[in-house]
C-alpha cells in the first residue's frame, strides 16, 4: 500500500488530522492527534508514505509539524520518502 500525502493541505493541526483521517481510512473515533495516530498507524499494515509539500506543512504547522512527521518515522511498518 502507497499513500501520497500532501503537506499543503495541512495549514492546521485540525486540518491536518481530517485529511490524514481520510487519506488513511481511520474510524470514526479518531482522536485527531499525535497519540492517536501513533496508534492507528501501528494497527495498519505495512505501507509507503510519501509526503510532499513538507516545507509548506511545517511552516504552517511549526514544530507540530515536525513532530507529526517523527510520529510516521517511528512507525516500524512506514517507509517513508519525504520531497
Amino acid at each position: 500500500m502507497k499513500i501520497i500525502l500532501d503537506g499543503k493541505r495541512m495549514t492546521s493541526k485540525e486540518e491536518a488530522h481530517a485529511y490524514l483521517k481520510e487519506a488513511f481510512g481511520f474510524p470514526e473515533y479518531y482522536g485527531g492527534n499525535l497519540d492517536a495516530l501513533h496508534d492507528c498507524l501501528t494497527e495498519m499494515g505495512e505501507m509507503k508514505v510519501e509526503f510532499q509539500h513538507t516545507d509548506e506543512m511545517k511552516t504552517a504547522l511549526g514544530k507540530y509539524g515536525e513532530n507529526l512527521l517523527r510520529v510516521f518515522h517511528e512507525v516500524e511498518n512506514i517507509k517513508m520518502e519525504l520531497n
